[in-house]
């Protein structure tokens, strides 16, 4: 069976469906699910990939395992915090990923799952990582927790996913709900991380929880993919006041800022009276957490409106973070102004902020195809002016 797996590897697994009859002493199924768990693995979590004898489950705990990228910012927090490293338990252990990669810095770590197949999955790919230190236990997040000794962190994952296998952003519709839990939680660990949804509302976050130390939005790559959020006993959820961190992991660095409610709240907007040199297009956890007037002030870029999200400057500023790019030139949508800039232009990389029409309808009407080299975007400028701005990709 294992090399009948390390030899299709690499194969599209529905053709090799499709040949089963060709193979009657390997067990399908299994193999099958084997391939694609490597397969989707190999990317997402590579240190993983590289042991030949672990154990992948059915794609849905896959596809809901953090990265390898994200674990191991989880893992820098916990570093970064300076507390005791004697305990750890993971309550929603699913594939093990955060598992292993926090549990490495504790002499002592618990993996609890409900689902008996993930627990014995997990058990054999410890032994396989060589982390013998953590100890496997079959049962429900909620059951565990009223009987668990004190430990120095918790981590909770809850499934975001209803009944009907639809997604789920409340904190109230994921399973456990840590609103419902969260006196146990901080009784019970120094320090408490919650993984909630991207897509979850942060504002509602914060009022929900009596006990938010600070704030993290991760993205990989620009595109946003978990919203944690870290809770303490002694500590009281303060909304203005609360740290939020923005962070964009990318292959060449990290993009981090740190602000605050009340620091956003207290700026002045500062709008452009003209689109710049540069234009800056800020990275999804930066549109998540709301930080607008704070890029503006840290970096000295100027908003082009209130609404629209872009920024611009007439001196480069290389350390944005997110997208930047070169104005070549900007028009209003009157018929002569478009004509004279797409002159030459048959496709472009359109986008649309703050604009009246989507992509699709925008394409249409400036008969622009997709892909190439130009980057357009058609957007608001203050107060309530719609452009269209030609640019091209600077960083």
């Amino acid at each position: 069976m294992k090399q009948f797996i390390l030899e299709h590897r690499e194969e599209d697994v529905r053709q090799l469906a499709l040949q089963a009859s060709r193979y009657p002493e390997i067990d399908m199924p299994y193999a099958l699910t084997q391939i694609a768990g490597w397969q989707s693995l190999r990317d997402k979590v590579p240190s993983w990939a590289e042991h030949q004898e672990i154990i992948y489950p059915q794609h849905l705990s896959l596809e809901q395992c953090s990265s390898e990228q994200t674990a191991l910012y989880k893992q820098q927090i916990v570093k970064e915090t300076g507390k005791k490293t004697n305990a750890f338990t993971d309550l929603t252990g699913g594939f093990g990923i955060d598992c292993s990669f926090i549990g490495k810095l504790f002499k002592k770590a618990t993996y609890v799952e409900r689902q008996e197949s993930l627990c014995q999955i997990a058990s054999h790919n410890f032994q396989e990582l060589g982390l013998n230190h953590i100890s496997v236990c079959n049962d429900d997040a909620n059951t565990y927790l009223q009987q668990a000794s004190p430990c120095d962190w918790i981590f909770i994952d809850p499934a975001r996913r209803n009944d009907h296998g639809g997604k789920t952003v409340a904190i109230s519709d994921c399973e456990p709900d840590v609103g419902e839990l969260e006196a146990l939680l901080v009784a019970k660990a120094t320090k408490v991380m919650v993984k909630l949804s991207p897509m979850l509302d942060l504002s509602l976050a914060l009022q929900q929880l009596k006990h938010v130390e600070e704030v993290h939005i991760i993205s990989v790559n620009n595109e946003c993919k978990e919203l944690l959020l870290l809770l303490s006993n002694d500590c009281l959820t303060d909304i203005e006041r609360t740290p939020i961190h923005c962070v964009n992991i990318q292959k060449e660095m990290t993009q981090h800022l740190l602000f605050t409610r009340g620091e956003e709240h207290r700026l002045s907007d500062h709008y452009a009276h003209e689109i710049g040199k540069y234009l800056y297009e800020p990275n999804a956890s930066l549109m998540k957490a709301g930080a607008f007037k704070c890029l503006a002030f840290h970096y000295q870029v100027e908003q082009l409106q209130a609404n629209s999200h872009l920024y611009t400057s007439e001196n480069l500023v290389r350390d944005f973070p997110g997208r930047i790019f070169e104005v070549e030139a900007s028009s209003k949508f009157g018929k002569k102004d478009l004509k004279a800039l797409l002159t030459g232009i048959t496709k472009a990389n359109l986008s649309v902020r703050n604009f009246p029409s989507s992509v699709s309808e925008l394409r249409k009407r400036l008969h622009i195809a997709e892909g190439g080299d130009t980057y357009l975007f058609a957007t608001t400028f203050h107060p309530q002016e719609k452009v269209l701005i030609r640019c091209k990709k600077q960083i």
